[in-house]
């Protein structure tokens, strides 16, 4: 079966002068609301997570008296809005501690908070 154009005009035509004021079908009163659309609150956490991850990462090599402390409240931010990504949150949190133990040894051994390679 084909449509030629006046089958598909009449059926255009048929769907638009429906009356535009058609009452709407009457909800039951005990009838529960619909939620409301939900946010991406689990993207956001799991961004977060990751975030976390690579802050403490990067944290090992440069900037830890900053980034540790980042990658600790990323990731417990993370944990708090319940991230599908645990495992990296958590490696964040270690992370972000480890940033802050690498400092404390630099500035036991080296008396300052830089990296310093030569002798």
């Amino acid at each position: 079966m084909t449509l030629t154009l006046t089958d598909r005009a009449l059926t255009d035509r048929a769907r638009t002068s429906a009356p535009a004021s058609a009452p709407a079908p009457e909800a039951a009163p005990d009838a529960v609301p619909a939620p409301a659309p939900r946010r991406a609150a689990g993207r956001e956490a799991d961004g977060l997570a990751v975030a976390s991850f690579v802050l403490g990462l990067v944290g090992l090599l440069a900037f830890n008296l900053l980034l540790g402390p980042t990658a600790i409240v990323m990731a417990l931010l993370s944990l708090a809005r319940r991230t599908r990504r645990p495992g990296r949150a958590y490696l964040g949190l270690a992370l972000g501690a480890a940033d802050l133990v690498v400092m404390a040894v630099l500035v036991t051994v080296n008396g300052t908070v830089s990296w310093n390679l030569g002798g």
